[in-house]
């Protein structure tokens, strides 16, 4: 096992690309596409489900158990609520984000035969007409609505030129790459973490590096509203690491540099053998890091394991401020987190005893007393 060398122009360049592709959950399929033509770029076979979830394989030395890694695709979005009666749209959201950071917002709306430009504005929205109003509404979606630019003065007029009840809507990302090495963009959650997946599986390849045991890289496109990796697992996986944002806020451990590992989200502690093995993997390679805990978050690994997978689960985190609104993230945790995941897939089994479904309690591990 070792420290393998990271294409971090690579990382930044699927990294734009991927923010430039709407893929709000419900409408994925070209992000899908895009993330395909990317594993065949380097030669990785992978296979999809119905809904468009990719399982992608890089081949070890056994079989069974193996792992996987899980990111998602999906961002949040909106949906088209009413055609209103003053030309204008009002929408509901896809996933749990706040009306606040949508005021302001630039979006596309992907209709039937088509897709068109507009603005999410809050009901008032001129000062020069409302005053402190403007200040003193309050922050809900029921207080948004989308201005079109196109002539639309009813809502007979937006029925004519195409739009429909069940549009989607899907938000600019508004990258900007600065010199300092910040990123900031919407949808950094979770097309970052998808990056770093993507780059640690081209250092692997690109080293011809061995795996001891077969490693799965999973895209998930509906982990924004709850269902993630429910139905892209199969039984021989054995343990799983989901890459996802760490929050970086009052009360968080959370930082923009190095790598956080999650030790709890708001479904509960993290696997203790599968969590504390990165974190050996971190401090023997000195990989920078540091521990945290998300009260109201949950991820991809939450999903499998209420789907019936009984599958050790942890989760590596890139540090973002802001998330679920204008986010930023810095390239060195992209590039930690990147590190550590090709170290995560060159290691053994966490535990070979679950290569079984079941097995006698002599082989069960202990914890710390």
């Amino acid at each position: 096992m070792r420290k393998l060398a990271i294409d971090m122009e690579y990382v930044k360049e699927t990294l734009l690309q991927l923010l430039a592709i709407p893929s709000p959950t419900g409408y994925t399929d070209e992000i899908v596409h895009f993330a395909g033509n990317r594993l065949s770029d380097l030669g990785i076979p992978f296979e999809l489900t119905r809904r468009g979830a990719i399982r992608a394989d890089l081949a070890g030395e056994q079989r069974s158990p193996d792992r996987a890694i899980v990111a998602h695709l999906d961002t949040l979005g909106a949906m088209v609520k009413q055609l209103k009666p003053n030309g204008r749209l009002a929408v509901v959201p896809i996933g749990h984000w706040s009306a606040r950071f949508a005021e302001g917002a630039r979006v596309t709306i992907f209709s039937d035969d088509g897709s068109r430009r507009g603005t999410i504005l809050p009901l008032k929205a001129s000062g020069h007409t409302f005053g402190s109003e403007i200040d003193t509404q309050p922050v809900a979606w029921e207080n948004l609505e989308i201005r079109m630019d196109e002539v639309a003065h009813t809502a007979d007029d937006l029925a004519r030129i195409g739009f429909q009840i069940g549009d989607y809507v899907a938000i600019d990302p508004a990258p900007e790459l600065c010199d300092s090495g910040f990123i900031n963009s919407r949808h950094l959650d979770d097309k970052a973490g998808v990056a770093c997946m993507l780059g640690a599986a081209k250092a692997v390849v690109d080293a011809g590096a061995e795996l001891p045991i077969d490693c799965h890289l999973l895209l998930t496109i509906s982990e924004e509203v709850g269902s993630g990796a429910s139905a892209v697992l199969h039984g021989d996986v054995s343990e799983m690491v989901a890459i996802d944002n760490g929050t970086q806020a009052p009360g968080q451990n959370s930082k923009e540099f190095g790598v956080t590992i999650a030790m709890m989200d708001a479904s509960g502690p993290f696997d203790y053998h599968l969590t504390h093995k990165l974190l050996r993997l971190c401090r023997d390679f000195e990989i920078p890091h540091q521990r945290d805990i998300f009260r109201y978050y949950r991820t991809d690994a939450a999903s499998a394991l209420e789907a019936g997978n009984d599958i050790r689960t942890a989760l590596l985190c890139f540090g973002i401020d802001s998330s679920h609104g204008y986010e930023r993230i810095h390239l060195d945790a992209l590039k930690a987190l990147t590190e550590l995941l090709t170290l995560y897939m060159q290691s053994g089994p966490t535990l070979s005893r679950d290569r079984y479904e079941l097995s006698p309690l002599k082989d069960f591990p202990h914890q710390p007393t």
